[in-house]
């Protein structure tokens, strides 16, 4: 009997995880630098933003940053802070994309050996337990979803 982790297609999943991560940690530095170009219109933020302190702050995240974003990835609860930082900090996108990429790549290896792994384990073979916890999955939303509807209304 084979292991149950080669019938995962490991590249597409891969590929679809590091497309996940990229998108949304971009996505996420690109809320942060329209934060701040939105925050510096107003007066008391565009004081803050002028104060020196920032200023060295900008230079060290330009220069020294992208390690942080791309360790971040194999963090937990991090990941979004520090790219927003990135992003609100104007973290040039030559140094952050390139960064931006590797991480995904090191956050969808993580997901792609370790998480299919546990998934397996847990799974054990039978993709009719996979199919009831999706189900259940789609059952609990429903039900929130319904509930939160019916609040509003009221």
């Amino acid at each position: 009997m084979r292991p149950v982790l080669d019938d995962w297609p490991v590249a597409a999943t891969f590929a679809f995880l590091w497309a996940v991560a990229t998108l949304r940690g971009g996505a996420t530095y690109a809320l942060g630098r329209g934060a701040r170009g939105a925050s510096a219109r107003t007066d008391r933020a565009s004081r803050l933003l002028a104060r020196p302190e920032v200023a060295r702050a900008e230079r060290v995240v330009g220069r020294f940053g992208a390690p942080a974003v791309t360790l971040c990835f194999l963090t937990v609860g991090v990941q979004t802070a520090v790219n927003a930082a990135a992003g609100v900090l104007r973290m040039p996108l030559a140094r952050y994309v390139p960064a931006l990429v590797l991480g995904a790549a090191l956050w969808a290896t993580v997901y792609v050996t370790v998480g299919l792994a546990v998934l397996s384990a847990v799974w054990g073979g039978h993709p009719w337990l996979l199919l009831v916890a999706l189900a259940v999955v789609v059952l609990v939303v429903r039900v929130v979803r319904r509930r939160w509807h019916r609040d509003l209304a009221g």
